[in-house]
Parts: C-alpha cells; sequence; structure tokens
C-alpha cells in the first residue's frame, strides 16, 4: 500500500514527459484560439444586429 502512495507521490513532484507532450500542448493552444476567435466573432456578429 505504501508502494501505491509512493509512486502518486513521485508522479506529482516530476511528472512523465513523452513525446506527445508539446504537440498537446499546442494543440490545447490552437484549440483555445480558435474557440476564443469564433465567440468574439459572434459576439461581434450579435452586436451589429441589435444595432440595427
Amino acid at each position: 500500500m505504501e508502494a501505491i502512495f509512493d509512486d502518486i507521490a513521485n508522479a506529482l513532484r516530476e511528472p512523465c514527459q513523452d513525446v506527445w507532450c508539446p504537440v498537446r500542448a499546442f494543440a490545447i493552444d490552437l484549440a483555445g484560439k480558435l474557440f476564443m476567435g469564433l465567440a468574439i466573432g459572434l459576439g461581434v456578429g450579435f452586436g451589429m444586429v441589435l444595432a440595427g
């Protein structure tokens, strides 16, 4: 049982770095930018519709 907690503590202190870590970070960043751009675009579009 102690070995499980030791493994968890080691994993929290030093996360395992894999090959896909930079790719995953880039994909999350790109998805966030696309979502933010879509939200801003829709907000501007609805604002223009409401303004007449």
